[in-house]
């Protein structure tokens, strides 16, 4: 199992969707080249089944209210993947533990379609510190193009 970050993360530009308001949707997104591999990132090997690629940053302060996964282009046929978060520093937190399915588990990233969050058994959190969103592949290794975009929608209320 590998880690896979994309290039960049920090430089990576958000921003609120009304001028007034705290609520925001993140935008993060993965393109796979023809070998499989993650566009842009520190890695030129294809995706393997159990690899963990960092798409992006959220920021600590954000309550993770909901996210939807846009699969444009599908990935290898029955590749699945876990959508969650996991911290920056490497160091868990007993208040808001890491968590790779937070968003979802066994999404069927092989096949064009958009994707809810579907973990319905946690309830929204908020961040103590930065943390990649981080997607987990599954079941097969990715061996085509592929195009999936992410969008976290959060609310900032700010570090506890």
């Amino acid at each position: 199992m590998a880690t896979i970050t994309k290039n960049a993360l920090k430089d990576e530009k958000q921003s609120t969707g009304t001028p007034y308001g705290t609520a925001s949707t993140l935008h993060c997104q993965i393109a796979t080249n023809t070998t499989g591999a993650v566009v842009g990132s520190d890695s030129t090997t294809a995706v393997q089944s159990g690899d963990v690629v960092r798409m992006g940053i959220i920021p600590a302060g954000m309550r993770l209210d909901d996210a939807k996964a846009i699969v444009s282009t599908g990935w290898t046929a029955t590749m699945t993947a876990k959508l969650g978060f996991a911290y920056v520093d490497g160091v868990d937190s007993t208040a808001v533990p890491q968590d790779d399915d937070y968003f979802g588990a066994a999404i069927a990233i092989a096949t064009a379609g958009r994707y809810a969050a579907a973990n319905t058994a946690v309830r929204p959190v908020v961040l103590p510190k930065d943390a990649y969103l981080i997607l987990t592949a599954g079941v097969t290794n990715n061996a085509k193009a592929s195009q999936t975009d992410v969008l976290v929608n959060v609310t900032n209320v700010g570090v506890a």
